[in-house]
């Protein structure tokens, strides 16, 4: 039998993976990270699309202590301070169309439950107290947090799977993901058919019952950096429009740059009625996230009640906001926006060199944001059995070689997700042509072993 005693590094830590001996991390520079016993290891997921400026950057560091040596908290129920009301402006004057109100969180799962909630709060706001509008749509093989009312909204089966009986039942509908249509169609002989299931869903359940749609503008940790087909937001966005309902992007791992642009949102030119955004705000220096709305919305607030009815204990912590407004700066002195663009270019260059290993089926994704899914056969896209654990072979492979990557599975399938297996490539912003063809070499070393190993 398996105790705790005979895991390294165990400690009092319940671990996510209790079966795992975990690395102690004791530094970071740059796009490295270093353990303990003197390994280095190549970020090469930025944590989970999080650490976008790269480790041991001097100048958040600085901002941190004048920040703490000056104010390190305060609650945002009776006051608000300078670093908070200068991070909301600088990104209102980011995001995509009229999204010019902000409410602070602390980190991705707060954010979109924040963001159901207030599509409710502006329902109440707008049509009364007995509006019946209370459910929100989301997708298959989504992602959307850890808490209850987050995983409620998320369409992954297995991170719902054990706490089925406690989540609200809201409707899901297929995710837009052509190298596996759960429809069984071809894009764009499809007529956009994943799309449209919205507009089907909205008039069974009566579009008068539903707040507002949420999704993932590129698929995250659920499925592997599935980008949608081109047109498709603009058909979400219609048909959210025609039904009178909002439309909430889950930008948590997309924003700031990630995928090269500063909302992935911007890819398509579709302004949401409100993004959830986290992760790479605060880089890994600081929990930090927010949720960015458009002035209708502010406004039903406003002139309504007045109040919105939510909040945390950190929601716009000083500290935290001031090591946002630090990370957006380095972000912009340093471009790194359009060296995501740029150097995205080059990885899915590189990356193309995956083809020839037969445990590789799809390549995906947008800017530095790219997902790499595994098959057991190439031509018929047949998954590995889940009890192999494929995912996981490919990602001890990498760590055995000083790279980092970011692992996923039960993206497959309907409404079981039980089979899949996929990882996410998402270094630092900060990398440079050298960084990528080393990352690339690494992997293509370790899935050489894994094919091995796999086969």
């Amino acid at each position: 039998m398996f105790s705790c005693d005979d895991a390294p590094h165990q400690g009092n830590i319940l671990h996510r993976n209790m079966r795992r001996e975990y690395p102690v991390i004791t530094h970071g520079r740059g796009i490295y990270l270093y353990d303990e016993d003197g390994n280095e290891y190549i970020d090469g997921c930025s944590g989970a699309m999080v650490t976008n400026i790269g480790h041991g950057v001097q100048e958040v560091a600085e901002a941190m202590y004048r920040q703490a040596s000056a104010v390190s908290f305060t609650h945002s129920s009776r006051f608000t301070s300078r670093p908070m009301i200068d991070l909301a402006e600088r990104i209102a004057a980011l995001t995509p169309g009229d999204l010019n109100h902000v409410f602070f969180v602390s980190g991705g799962s707060e954010a979109t439950e924040s963001t159901v909630k207030l599509a409710r709060s502006f329902f109440l706001e707008t049509e009364g107290p007995d509006t019946p509008r209370s459910k929100v749509i989301s997708r298959l093989h989504s992602y959307h947090g850890g808490t209850l009312g987050a995983v409620a909204l998320t369409g992954h089966i297995p991170r719902r799977r054990k706490y089925e009986s406690m989540l609200v039942q809201f409707p899901l509908i297929a995710p837009a993901y052509c190298y596996r249509c759960t429809l069984g169609l071809t894009y764009p002989d499809c007529g956009l058919a994943c799309a449209q299931e919205l507009e089907r869903t909205l008039q069974e359940v009566g579009p008068e019952n539903v707040a507002a749609f949420i999704a993932e503008p590129i698929s995250g940790a659920a499925a592997g950096a599935v980008p949608p087909p081109d047109d498709y937001f603009a058909e979400i966005r219609r048909i959210c429009d025609e039904y009178g309902i909002l439309f909430i992007a889950d930008e948590v791992m997309t924003g700031f740059g990630r995928t090269g642009e500063q909302f992935a949102m911007d890819h398509w030119d579709v302004a949401p009625d409100i993004i959830a955004c986290a992760k790479g705000m605060g880089a890994g220096y600081a929990p930090l996230g927010a949720v960015a709305l458009s002035d209708r919305i502010a406004a039903a607030v406003e002139e309504g009640s007045g109040s919105f009815t939510h909040g945390f204990t950190y929601s716009g912590n000083p500290l935290a906001c001031s090591v946002g407004l630090e990370v957006l700066n380095f972000i912009d002195k340093h471009d790194l926006v359009r060296n995501s663009r740029e150097m995205g270019e080059f990885l899915f260059g590189k990356l193309a060199s995956l083809e020839d290993n037969p445990i590789v089926g799809d390549v995906r994704g947008k800017g530095l944001f790219a997902g790499v899914e595994l098959v057991r056969d190439r031509a018929t896209g047949e998954c590995f059995p889940p009890s192999i654990g494929a995912a996981e072979v490919v990602t001890q492979q990498c760590m055995a070689r000083g790279l980092v990557v970011y692992p996923g599975s039960g993206m497959v399938g309907d409404r079981s997700g039980t089979e899949g297996d996929q990882f996410i490539v998402g270094p630092p912003l900060t990398v440079d042509r050298n960084d990528i063809s080393e990352i690339v070499d690494r992997l293509e070393a370790a899935l050489g072993a894994a094919a091995q190993k796999l086969l």
